[in-house]
This record gives C-alpha cells, sequence and structure tokens, in this order.
C-alpha cells in the first residue's frame, strides 16, 4: 500500500471508530483498553516495532502519516503513554526475548498499563542517587523504598524499576532496573492532586516486595545504561507527542487561537506567525530524528534538545493564549485555563530545562561539564537524601 493510500485508510477508520468526544458514562479506563485493542488489531498500534513482538513492522512514514490523520480526533490513549513511548520501547531494546514475548503484544494491545518508576524524594533531577533498594534473596529481588511524580501509576499493571543494588559502588555503578508487578501486595500507590486540580501523578511504596530475577531487564548493577535508555525514549516520545491525544483538544494550539482571536489585527498575526514558525521548526526537527532511527542512528542526547524545545514552545503557547484571550483564559471553566495551569509542568517532567541544557551542553555541543565530586565516591559514604 503506497503512503497515501495508507493514510486514507486510517483515516476511514479513525472516522468510524475514533470515539465520539461526548460519549456518556462508564469506566474511562475501560474504553480506553477497548479502544487500543481495536487499534492494534486494525494495524495502527505499534507501527514501527517488530512484528516479532506484535508491532506491524512500517517505518517512520506511515507512524508519522497516521498521527497526521489522529490529530483531528480525541483519542483516549493517554494512560498508555509511558508504555508506549518509555517502557515498551526499553524492553524491544535491551529486555530479554522472554519479556518481550510476555509484555509487548499486551502493551501495545491496551491490556496492560505500564508506568515508569525512577523520581524518588531525595532523587529528582539526579536520579542516580535514589535510595530504593533491592537485596538478593536466592532466584528473586526484595525491594524497600519510595517512588514519587509517577505518572498514571493509579492504574498501572507493570512498572519498570530502576533500585539500587549495591552501595560499595559510585551511584552510577550500583543499579539495576526490574519488571514489577503493580498489583503484587506490598506496593502502595497513593494518587498525588496537582494544581489542576487532577491526580495524574502519585507517590508509590514498596514494603518487601519480590521481583523473580527473569523480570530483571539487563546485568545485575548496569541499570543507569538501561535507565539511560529508557530517558532517551522519554524525551523523544514527549517531544514527538507519543501516546497523547491530538491537537483537537489542545485550546492553546495555532489552530485553536485562530478561532477565538481577532486574526485581523496585524500584531496578533505576527504572534501567531511567531507560534507557527516554532511549532514547525519543532516538528522537523522531530522528524528529522526519527528518519535517523529509521535509518539506524540513534539521536542520544538530541532527544533531550527536542523535549527542552516543546518545554519552551509548551510555556510560549500558554503565554501567548493567555495575552491574547484576556482574562477569559484563567476563568476555572475555560479550557484554556487548564491547558495553561499543565504548562509549566513540562518544563519539569522527563528532565528539567536546566538538566536538558546541560545534557545538550555536554554531549551534543561538547561543552566540559559542570565539576562532579561524586562520581568516584561509594554510594554508602555519600550524604544524599536521609542516606548516611
Amino acid at each position: 500500500m503506497n503512503l497515501a493510500d495508507y493514510r486514507r485508510s486510517a483515516r476511514t477508520w479513525l472516522q468510524e471508530n475514533a470515539p465520539a468526544d461526548d460519549r456518556p458514562g462508564g469506566d474511562p479506563i475501560v474504553r480506553a483498553k477497548e479502544f487500543m485493542a481495536k487499534l492494534h488489531d486494525a494495524g495502527y498500534s505499534g507501527i514501527t516495532w517488530p512484528k516479532r513482538w506484535g508491532g506491524q513492522g512500517l517505518t517512520q512514514a506511515e507512524e508519522r502519516a497516521f498521527a497526521a490523520e489522529a490529530r483531528g480526533f480525541t483519542l483516549p490513549t493517554y494512560v498508555f503513554s509511558i508504555g508506549l513511548g518509555m517502557t515498551g520501547p526499553t524492553l524491544v531494546d535491551r529486555g530479554t526475548d522472554a519479556q518481550r514475548e510476555r509484555f509487548v503484544r499486551p502493551l501495545l494491545r491496551g491490556e496492560e498499563i505500564w508506568c515508569q518508576l525512577f523520581s524518588e524524594p531525595g532523587a529528582g533531577s539526579d536520579v542516580a542517587s535514589l535510595q530504593t533498594r533491592a537485596e538478593r534473596d536466592g532466584d528473586h529481588w526484595i525491594v524497600n523504598g519510595q517512588k514519587v511524580w509517577t505518572s498514571v501509576a493509579h492504574h498501572a499493571d507493570w512498572g519498570l524499576l530502576l533500585a539500587r543494588t549495591d552501595v560499595e559502588v559510585p551511584k552510577h555503578k550500583g543499579l539495576t532496573m526490574f519488571v514489577v508487578d503493580m498489583h503484587h501486595p506490598g506496593v502502595t500507590v497513593r494518587p498525588l492532586k496537582d494544581m489542576t486540580g487532577r491526580s495524574n501523578f502519585n507517590e508509590i511504596f514498596f514494603d518487601d516486595v519480590p521481583i523473580p530475577d527473569e523480570h530483571r531487564v539487563g546485568e545485575v548493577n548496569d541499570g543507569w545504561s538501561v535507565a539511560v535508555t529508557t530517558l532517551l525514549h522519554e524525551r523523544l516520545s514527549i517531544s514527538a507527542g507519543v501516546g497523547m491525544s491530538g491537537q483537537k483538544e489542545d485550546p492553546t494550539s495555532l489552530e485553536a487561537l485562530r478561532r477565538v482571536v481577532d486574526t485581523g489585527d496585524p500584531l496578533v498575526r505576527d504572534e501567531l506567525v511567531e507560534l507557527h514558525i516554532r511549532s514547525r521548526a519543532l516538528a522537523l526537527f522531530n522528524q528529522r530524528l526519527a528518519q535517523e532511527t529509521e535509518a539506524g542512528i540513534f539521536p542520544g542526547a538530541r532527544g533531550s534538545a527536542a523535549k527542552l524545545l516543546l518545554a519552551e514552545l509548551t510555556m510560549f503557547q500558554a503565554d501567548l493564549a493567555t495575552r491574547l484571550a484576556g482574562p477569559e483564559a484563567v476563568l476555572g471553566d475555560s479550557p484554556l485555563a487548564h491547558a495553561i495551569s499543565l504548562a509549566p509542568a513540562m518544563s519539569l517532567g522527563g528532565g528539567t530545562n536546566e538538566i536538558m541544557r546541560n545534557i545538550v551542553g555536554d554531549r551534543v555541543l561538547n561543552l566540559p561539564p559542570e565539576p562532579r565530586v561524586d562520581k568516584t565516591v561509594p554510594f554508602k559514604d555519600l550524604k544524599v537524601g536521609t542516606q548516611g
């Protein structure tokens, strides 16, 4: 099928199967899972993922074509965004064949929801200072600790957990990655309410939670390299909007603002042109990174640049919407009010703007890194959080 036919087919399928915005009643998670199953069975979930593990085995061209058509619809895919954009790609890249066979297809069909368990109260931007412990007990690992700011954990069936397995080595070298059952006894999930009034984030407590060694991802104490893989996928997926709903529901987008402001005003048109330029530049950058990935050239730290650009674009959109729409933009029942209150989160989630700039300077521009005194010190000798 050529690309034009593929796009027409995707458009027709979405018109016939995308849920209506005003669909009444029912459990939204159940509806989302039903939609993901239909999406996968129609060939539109995991478009570029390997066929062997449940993907479609197609190219970035088909994925971009489907994404372009999906922007006209509000799709219930947010709850799957962590799995589709972060944990799933990590398992494809770094998991065992048994792990891929067990987890990837159910993830793509929406049968199981995933979360990512990295950040802790004392380990946010400096993830490697985390203190959640996993101790070997025969063919299992026993986990104790706390994670925080974990998206969709209250819905998750599985999580990708980064834990400390050795305190005798420097902090980056004593970490191991695991797949953890979020329904296992000893896992406690507590939702956190943010400034929008919603509870998309959570804090999670692990009390003597056993994880079989077969659920270890990568080698023991090599979890940091697996985490880097996850973080790179995270930043690329955030910037590309993987798993997110389409532009249709974004009241700060160019299309939405053009409908509510005076486009006859030349100053307003100048502002909208600036928004178009920034949006188009990010789209082209994401397209280039996607094409490189398809050609076998992993974007690496440039994914952090894409994520930084999106964070800055999101804040620019929110500021522009506030200035152009006026006081109505912050009224409680205005769609703009919710979008504006969400905007600052983009500069925090997935790595702060300051961390992104450090990564770009260090690993893309090859600037001298900031001085670090903790890279060669055993973790047990560091004064980290409540450590020591």
